[in-house]
């Protein structure tokens, strides 16, 4: 499994997490960075799973 695809999970949770203290505590900016978080995170993962694909691919 390539580190992105696991950095970019670690993010994304991260970002959840932020995202629901800022509803819950009513501040929009974490809530919002907790938004962008997760994006970034899901964008991370995306490229640790098409390393992957790329790795899996060559070897066969």
């Amino acid at each position: 499994m390539d580190k992105n695809t696991v950095k970019g999970a670690l993010k994304e949770a991260v970002g959840k997490g932020k995202e629901g203290v800022g509803k819950v505590t009513g501040n929009v900016g974490l809530e919002a960075e907790g938004k962008a978080e997760q994006v970034e995170g899901k964008a991370q993962k995306t490229v640790g799973k098409t390393a992957d694909a790329a790795r899996s691919a060559l070897k066969h």
